[in-house]
């Protein structure tokens, strides 16, 4: 392949197929016949190497020089024959391409194509009415160029144009002469064949003298060798060609259908039944194009796998002598052509070569693989190019059709998906907007309900606090209240009037009470004083109130007058008050506690309210 670089933009385009941008260039003033510097090829040269049918009738259609030669002498019809571009052949031909152009070594476009090996090419040249025994510079005719190259399809297909199979070259040799020194046995069969009589090709000598088997032995061809043997003893051996000991081969190499009938019906021969050779009734009919001998044998059962002594089915057998018909109807793909023949392995050569050759070596077989693998990719490539000619000429393919009603529904899916997506994400904002509300409610009742935990919880520890400190105040109280109740027991004076006798008048009640009541505070006695003092003051009263038990319920006792009553009762109610005062002064060590526990227990009522508030 070229170096791109060194190609100009047309040619570059024309190489991609890009019909459209050539346009545009050709519009801008680009030369159409433009030569690139290394293989001095024009766009047309570069679109019959690449089969770009497109690019080439448009081309083709502009002007573009068909007959400009390389510096080989090659013009776009020898690359289209060299590459085995059918339709571009096809285009260069319906466009007035002369096909018997000779290139620097003699040789045409079908010299070039039988060498390839492209007989479905070679065939659209043969229809442009060439000389199909033309021969090159050293006299090599194209049957001696497919021959040579082992083209057996080329081969068939130049017999059935009417080429020559006996023109010798510049050195006497024969296509024979050229597929034995090769090693192709398939064509080699063919020739002999096909030859007018199988001596003419056995003795055919060349300018040194050797026979076909002298070049196959020389060239160590022994496969080759080993058949030419063989057709040697049967030309040297008349009477075992045509054994009468096999009279159902006889009738079945010479078409006697109802002879052979009768033979296998009386039971005389066998449908299966083999000759000298290993031949079977199969293979005589094969091999001389009996057709309805053949289907005949079909219906019977006729074993079609079985092999001769050279390693040949009964298919084989048609196919080497050219009886496609035959090799059809054994299950042999072929195609008929415009006049209505059948021109079997024409497009197909690299499969006979490997069906035919498949005695032969690894090599062999390895090599007829990449010829198919080879024509695989050209007819594949050929198909792509026509589809892309129909489709430029308005046609729609099934697989357009198929195409675009797909692109059509993904269109449709995908807008019905659209629609359903919008729906959806509508659908999910409102949730989302919903689940966002349930949310702040959540937090809120989670808000509410810490709070009324923590309240409880506050509320509970001070029911605790409460019911302890209720427990402690009890504890407390529960010690000085009766001493302090035995107190006020003794020293509450009884109501009534009494008079005191016998004890001198101590002043006014003031004088004692403040005597009284300055005594606690001023006194700095012990405690054994304080004891002393209370015994005597509980005497006293004793004392006085034994005696105004007495007053009062002695009969002879006057009754007080009012004035009395009252100011005794003014001196009650201040002794009282005075004893309470220094009672209270006494007991304050010990009453303290009580107060504290009245303040705490007015405390306690006043929160107990406000907690049922």
């Amino acid at each position: 392949m070229p170096d791109q670089s060194e190609r100009p933009q047309i040619h570059e385009l024309v190489c991609n197929g890009n019909t459209e941008e050539i346009a545009a260039l050709v519009a801008r003033g680009a030369d159409i016949n433009e030569i690139d510097g290394k293989f001095k090829f024009t766009p047309l040269h570069w679109a019959a190497h690449h089969g770009a049918l497109e690019c080439m009738h448009w081309l083709l259609w502009h002007g573009a020089d068909h007959a400009i030669q390389t510096p080989e002498g090659w013009t776009p019809a020898h690359i289209s024959a060299i590459r085995g571009q059918d339709s571009c052949m096809q285009a260069l031909s319906a466009n007035g391409a002369e096909m018997n152009t000779r290139d620097n070594k003699g040789k045409t476009t079908a010299h070039l194509a039988a060498a390839h090996g492209n007989s479905a090419t070679m065939l659209t040249i043969f229809r442009k009415g060439v000389d199909i025994n033309a021969v090159d510079n050293v006299g090599w005719a194209v049957a001696h160029a497919a021959a040579y190259h082992g083209r057996l399809a080329c081969l068939q297909l130049i017999v059935k144009w009417g080429g020559k199979l006996d023109l010798i070259d510049q050195e006497g040799n024969i296509p024979a002469h050229l597929a034995a020194s090769e090693g192709h046995t398939h064509c080699l069969k063919f020739l002999v064949c096909a030859a007018a009589s199988a001596s003419s090709v056995l003795n055919a000598r060349n300018d040194q003298g050797e026979t076909p088997k002298d070049a196959a032995q020389r060239y160590m061809k022994d496969e080759c060798v080993d058949y030419l043997n063989a057709i040697e003893f049967d030309l040297q051996h008349p009477e075992t060609s045509e054994n009468l000991a096999y009279p159902g081969h006889v009738s079945a190499a010479k078409g006697d259908l109802a002879y052979l009938q009768m033979l296998v019906d009386t039971g005389v021969v066998n449908v299966n039944e083999r000759d000298d050779s290993g031949s079977t009734p199969a293979h005589k009919a094969c091999g001389n194009g009996k057709i309805p001998v053949l289907k005949w044998l079909i219906e019977e059962g006729a074993n079609m796998l079985l092999l001769n002594n050279a390693g040949e089915t009964p298919r084989d057998v048609a196919c080497r002598f050219g009886h496609l018909a035959c090799a059809k109807l054994l299950g042999d793909d072929i195609e008929i052509d415009a006049d209505g023949d059948p021109v079997v392995m024409l497009q197909d050569e690299s499969r006979l070569d490997l069906m035919l050759g498949k005695n032969s070596g690894p090599e062999q077989k390895a090599e007829a693989k990449a010829r198919a693998l080879r024509k695989v990719e050209e007819l594949t490539n050929q198909l792509e190019i026509a589809k892309l000619n129909y489709r430029q000429f308005g046609g729609e393919l099934k697989e357009d059709v198929y195409k675009r009603e797909m692109e059509e529904n993904k269109v449709r899916v995908t807008a019905e998906l659209d629609a359903q997506l919008e729906y959806e994400r509508e659908r999910r904002e409102k949730l989302e907007s919903k689940i966002d509300v349930l949310r702040s409610q959540v937090h809120n009742f989670t808000k509410q309900l810490k709070e009324s935990a923590n309240k409880n919880m506050h509320i509970s520890r001070e029911n605790e606090a409460l019911r302890k400190t209720i427990k402690e105040i009890g504890d407390k109280s529960s010690r000085p209240s009766t001493s302090v109740t035995r107190k006020k027991k003794k020293t509450k004076p009884k109501a009534g009037v009494f008079v005191v006798r016998g004890v001198a008048d101590h002043g006014p009640p003031s004088s004692y009470d403040e005597h009284v009541v300055s005594r606690p505070s001023t006194s700095k006695a012990t405690s054994k004083e304080s004891s002393r003092v209370n015994s005597a003051r509980s005497t006293s009263s004793v004392d006085i109130s034994s005696t105004n038990d007495k007053k009062l319920s002695s009969p002879l006792v006057n009754k007080p007058t009012k004035s009395a009553v009252q100011s005794h009762n003014q001196d009650d109610i201040k002794r009282e008050e005075k004893e309470a005062v220094s009672e209270k002064s006494e007991l304050s060590s010990g009453s303290s506690s009580e107060s504290d526990s009245e303040q705490l227990l007015s405390k306690v009522k006043n929160k107990i309210g406000s907690i049922f508030t």
